[in-house]
């Protein structure tokens, strides 16, 4: 039993979360019947990430693999051959799974041996987006500001 989420309410008080919440929203209508091909994503080091896809049986000029914005996706089509009169057909002869980046995940390798594509993913936060430590001066005192009465009249009772 699958049940939807309104996450409206949360447009409304929140500022900045909108891609988790497309996200989440996503996530909630993403279909699970489509499990080819197979794939593991595994965390290598502090920023660094592995997507290795079972895809016996297609060359690497079956393979394409496109980043757009946030988003991975890797297709496979087989080439038409020989026509050839199937009676049954099991075998996948086309494909695409897609992933969500975040920010800042670029794609820096792919390789394709014995049927096991890898693609290798790094984090490149930019420097003007880290954590810098500002540095507090001891000496450094508040200027001195000259502050004005203002008087108010007074008038005789």
């Amino acid at each position: 039993m699958r049940t939807n989420l309104d996450f409206s309410p949360l447009f409304r008080s929140s500022i900045g979360f909108e891609r988790m919440l497309n996200a989440l929203e996503a996530a909630g209508r993403a279909e699970t019947i489509d499990n080819w091909p197979p794939y593991d994503i595994v965390k290598t080091s502090e920023g660094d990430y592995r997507i290795a896809m079972a895809v016996a049986g297609f060359s690497q000029a079956e393979l394409a693999i496109t980043q757009e914005q946030n988003m991975l996706v890797v297709s496979g089509q087989k080439a038409n051959g020989e026509d050839v009169q199937y009676l049954h057909r099991g075998i996948a002869g086309r494909f695409q799974r897609q992933f969500e980046l975040a920010d800042h995940v670029k794609v820096v390798d792919a390789g394709l041996v014995n049927g096991l594509l890898t693609i290798d993913l790094k984090r490149e936060i930019p420097e003007e987006m880290k954590p810098r430590q500002i540095e507090i001066k001891v000496d450094k005192a508040l200027p001195k500001v000259k502050t004005t009465q203002i008087e108010a009249k007074k008038n005789a009772a």
